[in-house]
């Protein structure tokens, strides 16, 4: 089983073009100076020494706030139980989650008002 760092630089190399063009505006501290990683790993769990993780699209750990870019598979019934879950384990660990179709991500400007306004708000207790 890949590592959870082995992973995260896997999904690295296959950005969708909607990933790319997100990230293209948040590197090097360009969104608002906010500092974002992009597909981070996120250890939740280790069980007989097996770190159990979800990888963020994007994460601002200053802010706790993920980033997710949704494509049409998120649509799917088995998929939609296994985002919900996947939320409730980061919430609890005080993670506020921005979950973005696809579909809706132009206009960018839209979007990215969308973040700034996550990043600002205060974020849920564990």
């Amino acid at each position: 089983m890949p590592s959870p760092i082995q992973t995260a630089r896997q999904l690295r190399q296959k950005m969708t073009g909607v990933e790319r063009v997100l990230w293209d505006r948040l590197r090097n501290r360009e969104f608002r100076k906010w500092k974002f990683r992009r597909q981070h790993p996120i250890v939740y769990d280790i069980i007989e020494g097996r770190k159990r993780f979800y990888v963020a699209d994007f994460y601002c750990a200053s802010k706790k706030l993920i980033i997710e870019l949704d494509g049409k598979h998120h649509e799917f019934s088995e998929q939609k139980l296994y985002d919900q879950a996947r939320d409730r384990i980061l919430n609890k660990m005080g993670m506020k989650i921005l979950r973005i179709q696809n579909c809706d991500f132009f206009p960018l400007d839209i979007t990215l008002e969308k973040i700034e306004t996550a990043l600002t708000s205060p974020r849920p207790s564990p």
